[in-house]
């Protein structure tokens, strides 16, 4: 038998930085993980598609660059080249986690693991089963993609944000079924590289429970890239004809049939939790298969810890990490602090980012609020770019001034709104943004011109009379 401080079940953003900070503070950790380090993120999600994304967008600055007398010539992607090096650069980082992992006195066992008790696990390695004895556990074990029915990821001709990732080939047509974030993001990509992309979705806008006005620059650019987005629709099912996938696609105006050479399922995702034992550790689960915990993370067994997408959403590769580090805090027998904002960042094109509070949640909470925007049009950086659609808005306590929340949508967002998180968590006022000075010309500008609106002073905007 194996004896250990801390176990931890899941080797992604949220389990293999638990497992260094535990080693930080002087915790002998053992990582588990049936499959690469790195966790479904930097495997399958978040490295892989901003690695493609960036491929695309390459390609289309490229293409878009003859508008301002830069002659390309004709331009092609090798799929098996671009993919090639995206596994390299995935590789290196498993390398990273692993030497981190070792340097920090975190043991990983490449298995599948299984609780037998409260303070007890099996794991299931390649070559043999070893019992393993824990003070404390920590869960990280992710979430999966959702199926819905009439269309079971089969990686042919339905796939999950995986294999679409993997594809060595750029599908002459593809049918995206959801319209939130990896829906998005996947199907611009493929767009730009030539695909003839139709988007599902079933409620009423794009990137669902977002504000409607952050989504607008998104729907505009979808239609410049041809693609055909059909809301509050739903696809019933799928059969082969000529070579290709027929599906039917049913809409409050009309029934139509859609041909695509693969479907793209991104209807949102589902815990990992059912294959771990935990009834037999005592640990208890929502009706959904998530795990409720507490402020320090605890389950109903208070030796046991959860965090990550296992606890519930947003799924978010940053919300798991932070969570790990105070998962590892608690275990170490000090208070962590609440977690805070968390932020979202959207790699669309253009981008959208948000932290804090949207107008309708500070309204609901009964809050007076002022708001102020500012357009990118208006931006001398942006304008240089030739990325000028979109804006920041911020969200602010009227009578304090005190900053609530942030939205972008626009070039940079996803690297913008970090200001924005660090405002927040510093209880900054609409003062503070204002009068701090901003490179020229820089994107960021924008944010501070944002929040000088907001207080009725804008510089480069003519203020309502």
């Amino acid at each position: 038998m194996k004896k250990i401080q801390v176990l931890i079940i899941g080797a992604g953003p949220g389990g293999y930085v638990a497992g260094i900070n535990l080693g930080k503070l002087g915790k002998k950790a053992l990582l588990v993980d049936k499959d690469k380090l790195g966790g479904e993120c930097l495997n399958y999600g978040c490295i892989p598609s901003k690695a493609l994304i960036s491929t695309a967008s390459t390609i289309h600055k490229i293409k878009k660059a003859k508008e301002i007398g830069v002659e390309a010539g004709n331009i092609s992607v090798d799929m098996i080249k671009v993919q090639q090096w995206k596994s390299k650069l995935i590789e290196g980082f498993n390398r990273g986690i692993a030497n981190l992992s070792k340097g920090n006195g975190v043991e990983v066992l490449s298995g599948e693991a299984r609780f037998t008790g409260p303070n007890t696990a099996e794991v299931r390695t390649p070559s043999s089963t070893e019992t393993v004895q824990f003070e404390n556990a920590i869960l990280a074990t992710g979430s999966r993609p959702m199926e819905i029915p009439g269309f079971k990821i089969d990686g042919q001709s339905v796939l999950s944000s995986k294999e679409a990732l993997e594809l060595s080939q750029v599908p002459p047509r593809l049918l995206v079924i959801g319209g939130g974030v990896i829906g998005l993001e996947i199907g611009m990509f493929y767009a730009k590289l030539g695909s003839q992309v139709t988007v599902v979705e079933m409620m009423d806008q794009i990137l669902p429970g977002m504000d409607i006005d952050l989504t607008q620059p998104v729907s505009r650019a979808l239609t410049k890239l041809g693609v055909q987005v059909i809301l509050k629709a739903k696809a019933s099912g799928y059969t082969p004809k000529e070579g290709a996938l027929s599906i039917k696609v049913s809409s409050p105006e009309s029934e139509k049939e859609i041909l695509a050479d693969k479907i793209l399922l991104s209807v949102g995702r589902t815990p990992n939790t059912a294959s771990l034992g935990l009834e037999t550790a005592g640990v208890k689960t929502d009706p959904k298969g998530y795990i409720p915990v507490n402020a320090r993370y605890q389950t109903s067994i208070p030796n046991i810890y959860a965090i990550g997408d296992i606890i519930g959403p947003p799924f978010l590769a940053h919300k798991a990490s932070r969570e790990g580090v105070l998962a590892a805090l608690s275990i170490a027998g000090e208070e962590p602090e609440p977690i805070g904002a968390i932020p979202w960042a959207i790699f669309t094109d253009p981008e959208v980012a948000f932290v804090g509070l949207n107008e309708s949640q500070a309204k609901e909470k009964g809050m007076e609020i002022t708001t102020g925007r500012f357009p990118f049009s208006a931006s001398g950086r942006a304008q240089t770019t030739r990325e000028s659609d979109g804006f920041v808005k911020v969200i602010a306590e009227k009578s304090s001034g005190r900053l609530l929340g942030v939205g972008i949508v626009g070039p940079g967002a996803s690297d913008l709104i970090s200001e924005a998180c660090l405002a927040l968590r510093l209880k900054a006022t609409l003062e503070d943004i204002a009068s701090t000075i901003h490179p020229h010309p820089t994107l960021p500008e924008a944010f501070q011109e944002a929040a000088e609106a907001a207080m009725g002073q804008a510089i480069h905007l003519l203020s309502p009379r």
